[in-house]
């Protein structure tokens, strides 16, 4: 009876728990099936709970973060640009991210939830208005009129230290179209922020590594490396970067050219340094005193023409050379005393010629130079020895004149043998039985002469008093003394 009992009472105990068991299995399979369409306890969309909620009560809260909805725009200073979804008429458009979420979410370990928490980040993808959003875009400050910066392109330019670049400044003018397509794709993936770049501004069309630009400035250090260093004796002259910099002319398109007119006018410089042509001299007679001519044809002379040629080919070839300028006409001798310590003197005052060669006295003579009284003066100046002739006919207007040795130096004017002189030479013949402007000499020291003398050897004749010539040969020969006819004004 008693062993009936307690079967009967083990029935009971087993029986109550296989109901409890049965019960809690039940409860278990009805939240799976729950939460096969719900959202566990304690989970989390963009940090919005949603825990128990369906699909549609998820979306709904998770849309109605729209209302708060911000989009931070960076620009590329790093400024903050801001939209707000209600400005722009913001709708969240599910996508289909929280309906995804919740098919992988696992209904049968649903107890796991209440144990921790989950938080899933979906993008807040929506609708816009058109307008509105461009409208949005346009209010921006960085669209306002006043705070637009134009882009600026590099630049060349001419400082104290040369040629520099001045670097492109790329402003804050924006792509508006750029700015908005941003924009519309950021709202639209419902992002919180973005960032512009470069492709969103209006950049500067040249830069400081532009082709254009850096062609320029080597096309301008090539013409500043051909420096020129003159060779000329006693003197230094160096056609430097400094002054190659003002022949140097940049175009609109930066097309690179040499100024020809500045480089005209520094040959007319150097020209007018170097020259020495007729220049006015001091110069030590044989008597111990200085006296000062100038005048005839000695000296050198730049070709100016031919010399602004070869400094524009020097400039164009790019590389420094040393060389003399070029001339149209050398002296005997170079350095700043052309002249030198080989030459002819010849003092019409005094009726004497004397010739040195290499500082020594060779010879010396009495002669006789230009009728005076018959506007014949030989001419003064500085000239040279142009060519010798043995024999020679001298003619003239009125004469002809058989000579053994003619020196000329002065258009037709130049020294020889007289012998109808028979031997009188000196004094004061010139004046009244001159010659028409040759210098006379003695046979023997024009012979002397001939043999000796080169052709270019300078010959300095002068005057001690003052006069006037007006015969056609001292103009021609550029004579110091000489005086035109018609107006009667020394030169």
């Amino acid at each position: 009876m008693a062993k009936r009992k307690q079967k009967r009472k083990l029935r009971m105990i087993i029986g109550g728990i296989s109901g409890v068991i049965l019960l809690l299995l039940a409860i278990y399979l009805g939240f799976a099936f729950y939460f096969s369409n719900h959202f566990f306890f304690r989970s989390r969309i963009n940090n919005w709970k949603i825990g128990g909620m369906s699909l549609e009560k998820a979306e709904e809260k998770v849309g109605d973060s729209v209302e708060d909805y911000l989009l931070t725009v960076f620009d590329r200073e790093g400024e903050k640009h801001h939209i707000y979804g209600q400005e722009i008429g913001c709708e969240y458009v599910p996508d289909g991210s929280i309906e995804k979420l919740l098919k992988t979410q696992e209904p049968f370990w649903w107890i796991t939830a209440i144990f921790h928490s989950e938080d899933n980040q979906v993008p807040i993808t929506m609708k816009y208005e058109e307008e509105l959003i461009a409208d949005a875009v346009n209010g921006m400050d960085c669209f306002k009129k006043e705070n637009i910066i134009k882009p600026q392109n590099a630049e060349i330019k001419l400082g104290e230290e040369g040629y520099y670049v001045e670097p492109e400044q790329p402003g804050t003018e924006m792509v508006f179209e750029n700015v908005l397509e941003k924009v519309k794709q950021a709202v639209s993936a419902g992002e919180n922020s973005i960032t512009l770049t470069d492709e969103d501004y209006v950049n500067p069309e040249i830069t400081k590594e532009s082709t254009i630009i850096t062609d320029t400035i080597d096309r301008i250090k090539k013409y500043e490396n051909a420096e020129v260093n003159y060779e000329i004796k006693d003197y230094e002259e160096k056609l430097d970067k400094e002054q190659i910099r003002q022949f140097i002319q940049l175009g609109d398109n930066y097309e690179v050219s040499l100024k020809e007119d500045q480089i005209e006018r520094y040959v007319q410089d150097l020209a007018s340094k170097y020259n020495t042509y007729a220049d006015v001299r001091s110069f030590k007679t044989s008597a111990g005193d200085t006296i000062e001519i100038g005048g005839g044809d000695y000296g050198w002379i730049v070709n100016k023409p031919k010399e602004a040629e070869q400094l524009k080919a020097d400039l164009e070839a790019g590389v420094p050379v040393s060389r003399p300028p070029i001339y149209s006409q050398r002296p005997f001798v170079e350095g700043k005393d052309d002249i030198g310590t080989t030459y002819i003197e010849i003092d019409y005052t005094k009726q004497h010629l004397w010739y040195y060669e290499n500082g020594s006295l060779v010879t010396e003579t009495d002669v006789v130079t230009g009728n005076i009284s018959r506007n014949n003066g030989s001419p003064d100046g500085v000239f040279k020895i142009v060519y010798k002739e043995s024999p020679a006919v001298l003619k003239g207007e009125d004469y002809e004149s058989d000579v053994t040795y003619f020196m000329p130096f002065a258009y037709n004017v130049g020294i020889h043998d007289a012998s109808w002189r028979n031997g009188k030479f000196g004094g004061e013949i010139y004046k009244s039985s001159g010659s028409h402007g040759c210098i006379n000499a003695p046979l023997e020291v024009a012979q002397m002469l001939y043999e000796k003398v080169q052709v270019g050897t300078p010959v300095i004749a002068y005057y001690r008093e003052k006069v006037e010539l007006t015969a056609e040969n001292a103009k021609i020969s550029n004579a110091f003394s000489y005086v035109a006819p018609e107006n009667g004004e020394d030169r």
